[in-house]
């Protein structure tokens, strides 16, 4: 099992969901979060002051698959996600030893 990090654009979390949703993926979390890299940030102007907003609004989305899953859950993410701008977000992939479903005990993919 992986889980599969992505930090993506606030507007493309339903489009992101829409696809897992479509190649039979029906869990995920969404975090709300700043960040800054490439994408810099931007100067406004309050009350008369300018200021820097260096950290950008970006969405952190979390999902566990299966290891044969993993490809086809990245390309869905990538599909949505990608404008070809900087800021599009990252995706990181991290093995995951255990997945314990609370209510039934199961583990393993059958958690998922």
């Amino acid at each position: 099992m992986k889980k599969i990090e992505a930090i993506i654009n606030p507007s493309r979390l339903d489009d992101v969901k829409t696809e897992l949703t479509s190649i039979g993926i029906f869990g995920m979390t969404a975090l709300e979060a700043k960040g800054f890299g490439r994408q810099k940030g931007h100067t406004e102007t309050y009350r008369g002051s300018e200021y820097v907003v260096d950290f950008r609004p970006k969405v952190k989305v979390e999902i566990t698959v299966p290891d044969a899953l993993v490809a086809k859950t990245i390309a869905a993410i990538v599909k949505v996600a990608k404008t070809g701008k900087i800021g599009d977000g990252k995706i990181f992939v991290i093995p995951v030893e255990a997945a314990i479903r609370i209510r039934t005990e199961e583990s393993g993919e059958a958690a998922l």
